[in-house]
């Protein structure tokens, strides 16, 4: 599968140590992100009843415009992040924040606080 990015935001991939596994779906970035060093991004797991079989079938994660994604945050499948989401460093992002505008943070990740849209 793929990694789908504007191409003004190439500088998101020069952080070490990023780790992008597309099996079988899609990694879907707006414009305007940016990922810190150490991040996870991924789209399947491994099946949990035999895990030497492979990887359960990908699910597409999709991360909003102007997301930050902090340092040794991880991105698991199936996960979409609205527009604006702040993933705080060190985060496991196990379900979808599609609303956006939001501070999350924490293993699992939960919303610690709304941003303010502009007018």
């Amino acid at each position: 599968m793929r990694v789908d990015f504007h191409p003004d935001d190439l500088q998101c991939f020069q952080m070490p140590g990023i780790y992008l596994q597309c099996f079988s779906a899609e990694i879907k970035m707006g414009h305007g992100i940016m990922i810190g060093p150490n991040v996870g991004i991924i789209t399947a797991n491994h099946d949990l009843m035999n895990p030497n079989a492979g990887h359960q079938s990908g699910r597409d994660v999709v991360i909003g415009k102007n997301c930050w994604i902090g340092m040794n945050a991880i991105i698991l499948p199936g996960v979409v992040l609205g527009d604006h989401t702040i993933v705080g460093a060190g985060s496991v992002v196990t379900h979808s924040f599609p609303e956006g505008w939001a501070v999350i943070a924490g293993n699992p990740a939960k919303k610690i606080r709304d941003l303010t849209k502009p007018s």
